[in-house]
């Protein structure tokens, strides 16, 4: 098992800037890959970006490519996403995800264990 805790959403002004992290505890943090995804009220939950256990790889989606980024601390047990320029259309509940498969890191099935969402509301 691994519990995984969101922490650091709240309320911006457009143009302003988040960073959240995803801590981890249980089975061993580097041996997953981790993935953050978001839900906007009546939308489906959608990919953010992901980032391979060594942190070497990281692919994110393309409604914030070059926005935000994504790394991780092994030794901290601690993923992160690092949110630039936000827009009110950032608004939703961001996820931290962990999977041990190496498919891409875009698909969402494959995580095995999920955060409880932590609120991001940008205002204009």
């Amino acid at each position: 098992q691994v519990q995984l805790v969101e922490s650091g959403g709240g309320l911006v002004q457009a143009g302003g800037s988040l960073r959240l992290s995803c801590a981890a505890s249980g089975r061993t943090f580097s041996y997953y890959h981790m993935g953050w995804f978001r839900e906007a009220p009546g939308k489906e939950r959608e990919f953010v970006g992901g980032i391979k256990w060594s942190g070497g790889t990281t692919d994110y989606g393309d409604s914030v490519k070059g926005r935000f980024t994504i790394s991780r601390d092994n030794a901290k047990n601690t993923a992160y996403l690092q949110m630039n320029s936000l827009k009110p259309e950032d608004t939703a509940v961001y996820y931290c995800a962990a999977k041990r498969s190496g498919r891409p890191l875009e698909i969402k099935d494959d995580y095995d264990y999920w955060g409880q969402g932590t609120q991001v509301t940008v205002s204009s």
